[in-house]
């Protein structure tokens, strides 16, 4: 992120497998509430795994949010995105357009991605009418349902949205780099506010290659609650989930224009990717890379590596979990006995892949305004190259009323790595 005017943060939104909206999501964390349960139709398809992360609820939610209308031409993609930039936008102190007013908000946009986006649509319409021989009887919404650029499109719509609108896609980095794209837009002047974050949806379209690849956590299918475990010794794989976040990034000049009621301020970001080289693959990050993105996020914050208290890591309960602490360890020179509390919101709610970094994020965010660190589940028996940084590792919830600097960071297939320096707002 650009030196420029500074961005902070004033609406959260957040559809998530143990808690929907910001309310519920955060007593969730603090009660360290599991969003994973077993599903059915991954066993009958013959999954390995057979637990996902998935909301409850959103269907009845989505029904008293938007008219019949809006809800014919909104697939589960839709539904999500548009749920969490409602919240953030009116969580912002915001009003909600109403849909006969033609005014556009010039100074307003959105970037909202997605890793895969509507694969639900195709799997149970696209696919099955054309080999069908039933073209016709698509719809006229199948296109708008299918393109990736739906997802920021139709909150274009419901927001009026007359800045940049894009949809981003960096597998699992794309939460992560939506905000970090969006604070850019703004530092530079060229916004005053966008909506930014991700949406996935749950789909077996979705988690049947993970489950191929044999990445998924296939060990815990009878006690699902056990089945994420990042950071542990006994992680066996990730638990795919689903759901959606959204922040209202804003300049600091609008905020108080306006008199709004600030989260945080996002003092730097940094995108870059490892170029599949020294260990970096379509599936697994270069160390080197991971390492500049965190120092390039703390360079451009124009903060100290001693002074990150706080972690919020991509950890994912694969084989990468110890070679990321490593790299935050070598990336802020922080050993064992002076590492920054870490914790992994995957413990919780599985790993939501294009949605994650924008839920996270919500949660560090919460965590940073209200003083703590949600504990890190399953992870009792820490993985040996991790162990020594054990105390910093919370099992419980953690008070931290001194909490002030807070790095969150997304680390996507592809090479792909996006960090955010997120600041405690004290005015």
């Amino acid at each position: 992120m650009s030196a420029g005017r500074r961005v902070v943060v004033t609406g959260l939104g957040v559809i998530a497998p143990n808690g929907n909206g910001v309310a519920e999501f955060e007593r969730a964390l603090r009660e360290g509430r599991s969003g994973l349960r077993h599903r059915e139709d991954m066993q009958e398809l013959g999954f390995g795994c057979q637990v996902a992360a998935v909301p409850e609820g959103v269907e009845a939610l989505a029904e008293r949010s938007f008219s019949a209308e809006e809800l014919f031409a909104m697939n589960a993609i839709h539904r999500y995105a548009a749920l969490v930039a409602l919240e953030a936008w009116q969580d912002a102190g915001l009003a909600r357009p109403d849909a006969a007013d033609d005014r556009v908000d010039w100074d307003s946009g959105a970037i909202l991605g997605t890793g895969i986006g509507g694969m639900d649509t195709i799997g149970d319409r696209v696919v099955p009418f054309v080999n069908g021989k039933k073209v016709r009887r698509l719809g006229s919404t199948a296109v708008e349902q299918v393109m990736a650029s739906g997802v920021s499109a139709r909150v274009s719509g419901l927001l009026a949205l007359g800045n940049q609108v894009s949809t981003n896609s960096s597998a699992c980095a794309t939460g992560v780099e939506a905000i970090a794209l969006g604070a850019e837009r703004i530092a530079q002047g060229a916004a005053e506010r966008m909506v930014c974050g991700g949406a996935e949806i749950a789909t077996p379209y979705i988690w049947a290659g993970f489950d191929a690849m044999r990445v998924l956590s296939r060990r815990f299918n009878a006690a699902p609650e056990q089945a994420s475990r990042p950071l542990s010794a006994s992680a066996g794989g990730f638990v795919p989930g689903a759901g959606a976040g959204a922040l209202l990034v804003e300049s600091l000049d609008s905020a108080r224009g306006r008199g709004a009621r600030i989260y945080a301020e996002l003092r730097g970001a940094a995108i870059n990717c490892g170029g599949h080289r020294s260990g970096g693959s379509m599936t697994a990050p270069n160390p080197e890379g991971v390492r500049r993105c965190i120092r390039a996020a703390v360079a451009a914050a124009g903060i100290a590596p001693a002074e990150v208290q706080a972690i919020s890591g991509h950890l994912t309960a694969t084989a990468a979990d110890p070679r990321e602490v490593a790299c935050w360890a070598d990336a802020l020179q922080r050993g064992p006995g002076d590492f920054p509390l870490i914790t992994s919101t995957k413990s919780l709610i599985g790993h939501t892949l294009g949605a994650a970094g924008a839920i996270e994020s919500v949660a560090a965010l919460l965590m940073l305004q209200n003083g703590f660190v949600h504990a890190s589940r399953n992870c009792e028996d820490l993985h040996p190259e991790i162990a020594p940084y054990a105390d910093s590792v919370p099992h419980e919830l953690h008070k931290a009323p001194e909490l002030r600097l807070l790095m969150k960071a997304g680390f996507g297939f592809g090479d792909v790595n996006a960090a955010l320096v997120l600041q405690k707002w004290e005015d």
